[in-house]
């Protein structure tokens, strides 16, 4: 009698189920995303700025075209000028062998129907990326079949050691929610002299690129605030999706903003996938 009376309690449970709609709020107005790189390599410095999106929007975010943009040397006083390329989308510099130089800081300026937004970043110093190594591995839990990189390199750094990779497979770009590399020295970066091995199987014929930037404490933050929005299902235990914290202020005007600042060196290395003998 009590097995049937546990059964009849279940069948109870499920039968009061109710699905239940969390109200996320809307965007009122037009509000900003500044996405802005400094680097040491002119190809990758630029800046996008968009309007934001509701949540669940699946369409192309607005590009904002009317801008004025500039990066300043906080010592120097030197402003580098960006300006907006059509076919890119973005803006860029004027003068594209202006790069960002070790030990100094540069402010970004974004001036836009009457508000400043204004954001700070150090160009630190670069870690060391020595090589890549590949090796085939079986299927395994979880893992796919194929070939496995590893990046060996040294970080020589006591503090602000914050980094991201991005991997370039046959020149894509993998960015995915599951593609945000990022790692800081929580648990110290010994493990780079050993070999960091990516989480991707490729395959023969493959050409990888890796990129490794050093970036300053907000812009991790961001983007480590990013990935957890990224990975939220909406589900009852899941806390309310909320944007990330920016490290771009307003100065002047009015209304919200999104977006971040990120100024640091960039290093690069390439292997291809040879086919076995």
């Amino acid at each position: 009698m009590r097995k049937y009376l546990v059964w009849l309690f279940v069948v109870l449970c499920f039968g009061c189920q109710e699905e239940v709609d969390l109200p996320l709020a809307t965007i009122d107005g037009e509000i900003p995303m500044i996405e802005a790189k400094w680097t040491n390599v002119p190809a990758l410095n630029e800046v996008k700025i968009t309007l934001a999106q509701d949540y669940f929007e699946n369409t192309d975010a607005p590009v904002i075209a009317d801008a004025e943009v500039s990066i300043r040397n906080l010592r120097t006083g030197e402003v580098i000028p960006f300006s907006f390329v059509n076919q890119l989308s973005f803006y860029k510099p004027v003068d594209p062998r202006r790069i960002a130089q070790i030990g100094e800081t540069y402010e970004l300026e974004v001036r836009w129907k009457g508000n400043i937004y204004t954001g700070n970043g150090e160009m630190l110093e670069a870690p060391i990326l020595d090589s890549l190594s590949y090796e085939f591995q079986e299927e395994r839990l979880f893992r796919d079949e194929g070939y496995y990189i590893k990046a060996y390199g040294k970080i020589p750094f006591e503090e602000d050691n914050y980094y991201r990779i991005r991997v370039i497979e046959n020149d894509t770009l993998k960015n995915d929610r599951d593609d945000y590399l990022l790692f800081d020295d929580t648990f110290g970066v010994e493990f780079f002299e050993e070999g960091l091995e990516l989480n991707y199987a490729f395959k023969e014929g493959d050409r990888i690129r890796l990129e490794l930037f050093r970036m300053n404490k907000g812009a991790y933050e961001y983007f480590s605030q990013l990935v957890g929005l990224l990975f939220n299902d909406g589900g009852l235990f899941s806390p309310p999706p909320q944007n990330p914290d920016s490290n771009i202020r307003r100065v002047q005007g009015l209304g919200e903003h999104l977006g971040y600042f990120l100024v640091g060196p960039v290093l690069f290395e390439t292997i291809d996938i040879l086919p076995s003998d």
